[in-house]
């Protein structure tokens, strides 16, 4: 195909901007985000924000008067957590869907009821776990939330992890886990392995099994195998915490 001609299947297409000189590699691993360097502003007044908060409740009410991230503005409700405040198992996802969104809690819509059949295969529902989100607010649209908005809600969710002090941690999907372990690894490699996370406030790091999101495996069926595999491994670790109290 010549030039001319890509050019005008471009504009039949509906382009007519340019955004980068050089072409995007979609394939490299995306940086870490946290070694991302953000104004800092934002980005420092949100960690003393939630390095101020003593409670968990005072933590949600920091989080709802947080005007440093604009997704705020955009969203209906805050979605903060849900479950059980003092279960021992912590699970964070990604961010809210349009469900959560207009019910203000995480995990209610489609991939939220795909995880709690999955969570009762080994036994569990909501009493028996916490689980939150990265992104507290809905980001316009179902989009990815940006680099700058993981770095400024982490301080938030870390703080969470910190007041809660669970005693083993499961993070859903890639976005989550390569924010909170700082790690540019493929989900599809962190799975099926527990690691140790040191989280700021705590003196011991929290054991910590990444796993697939419900919304992959709604759109991957066959990776449930792998899912089925982590709970299973999660299951098994459960049940050592419980013999060894």
């Amino acid at each position: 195909m010549d030039a001319l001609t890509a050019l005008r299947l471009q504009l039949e297409w509906g382009v007519d901007e340019a955004l980068e000189a050089l072409p995007i590699n979609r394939l490299a691993a995306p940086a870490s985000v946290r070694a991302l360097v953000l104004p800092a502003g934002p980005a420092a007044r949100a960690a003393q924000v939630a390095e101020a908060c003593s409670t968990v409740e005072a933590l949600r009410e920091a989080l709802a008067g947080f005007d440093g991230c604009a997704l705020r503005t955009t969203a209906t409700n805050l979605v903060f957590a849900d479950g059980n405040p003092q279960a021992r198992l912590m699970l964070v996802g990604e961010a809210p869907g349009g469900e959560e969104d207009r019910a203000g809690l995480p995990f209610v819509g489609p991939s939220g009821r795909l995880l709690d059949r999955m969570m009762a295969s080994i036994g569990l529902d909501r009493r028996h776990f916490l689980i939150t989100n990265l992104i507290p607010w809905r980001p316009p649209g179902n989009r990815n939330p940006t680099d700058s908005e993981v770095v400024l809600c982490l301080p938030f969710l870390l703080r969470h992890i910190a007041l809660t002090r669970p005693r083993r941690l499961v993070l859903l999907g890639s976005l989550s886990t390569r924010a909170i372990t700082g790690s540019a690894t493929g989900i599809r490699r962190m799975r099926g392995r527990w690691i140790e996370l040191p989280v700021p406030g705590l003196d011991r790091p929290v054991p910590t099994l990444p796993m697939l999101h419900p919304a992959y495996l709604l759109r991957t069926p066959g990776a449930k195998r792998d899912a089925w595999s982590d709970l299973l491994m999660l299951r098994r670790a459960l049940d050592t915490d419980e013999l060894m109290k």
